[in-house]
């Protein structure tokens, strides 16, 4: 990372709302429903498949864990309404987990509920270590009651411990989202070299495939694509096997040239009220997020 990046990272959390908020406009699709439907719509027209989170996760009641569910199924309800070619990603603490985990598992369970109904999928999503084996647990809950075709859950490369986990979900085939990780982890349980954390990618994401697990392709690093792309024509998988999923707004690029491609491409498309730790952690993630703004921003002004 470049000192201009860690000097982004450092002074993100410092950093005034009203900024924070202008360099994540591109990569939030707005406050309401219908702006994630008005973006979804647009990228269905390009050829993409999308997934919907409703930002939020740092709750600290449980009324707030309830009304996100309800409004989870009001999701569920406007996709099928509105023709939508996408699923939803679902935070278990922002149903409610750590707080009452039986009442975030009945909240996640009527969601999953109106997801088959509807012929749709619900993503749970993975936060940081204190959640892990509680995710694993509910996904393997739900995916027995519901079936792997309406569940699925998420493996993080950057944890020491995923290749163990991934070793009893791919026996399973289960229905995963490889990503890299994003939570600030302490080094006893996680890696913080680029490298081992890309090279444990490839190996979870060959491990999955070999076993005939679905995986969701979470990556805007190219080489990690180049990694998956090698490891597909090396199986002779079929595009109906995996998805390539990448976060709105960014590198639009590569995304076009993954679709032109032919492999099929799936858009994370987060939208509501509580942006602001999905904005910091995105930007502490990404610093060129911010770069990009400053630059887009100076050019406007010349």
């Amino acid at each position: 990372m470049s000192l201009f990046n860690k000097l982004i990272a450092w002074g993100i959390p410092v950093t005034p709302k009203p900024i924070v908020k202008y360099f994540s406009d591109p990569y939030i699709a707005g406050s309401k429903l219908e702006d994630a439907v008005k973006v979804i719509k647009e990228l269905n027209s390009q050829g993409m498949m999308a997934t919907i989170d409703i930002l939020g996760e740092e709750i600290t009641h449980m009324d707030q864990a309830n009304a996100a569910a309800n409004e989870y199924l009001d999701v569920v309800k406007a996709i099928e309404e509105h023709q939508l070619d996408a699923n939803i990603s679902v935070k278990p603490t922002h149903m409610g987990l750590n707080l009452d985990d039986d009442q975030a598992f009945k909240n996640i369970d009527k969601i999953i509920t109106l997801a088959k109904e509807k012929n749709n999928f619900v993503r749970i999503d993975m936060e940081d270590n204190t959640t892990t084996t509680k995710t694993i647990d509910m996904y393997r809950h739900f995916r027995e009651k519901f079936g792997e075709e309406h569940v699925g859950t998420v493996i993080q490369s950057y944890l020491r411990r995923t290749m163990d986990d991934i070793r009893g979900l791919a026996a399973e085939k289960a229905n995963l989202r490889l990503c890299k990780g994003i939570y600030i982890e302490p080094r006893r349980i996680s890696y913080r070299d680029y490298w081992t954390i890309n090279w444990n990618f490839t190996l979870a994401l060959e491990t999955l495939l070999k076993a005939g697990s679905y995986v969701g392709i979470a990556t805007h690093d190219e080489r990690l694509v180049w990694d998956a792309l090698r490891i597909i024509e090396d199986l002779g998988l079929k595009n109906d096997q995996f998805e390539f999923q990448m976060l709105l707004g960014v590198d639009p690029l590569l995304r076009q040239i993954i679709l032109d491609h032919g492999y099929r491409l799936r858009v994370y498309v987060p939208y509501g009220k509580d942006w602001y730790a999905y904005s910091v952690r995105r930007l502490k993630e990404n610093p060129n997020i911010a770069r990009n703004a400053l630059n887009a921003m100076f050019k406007r002004d010349l």
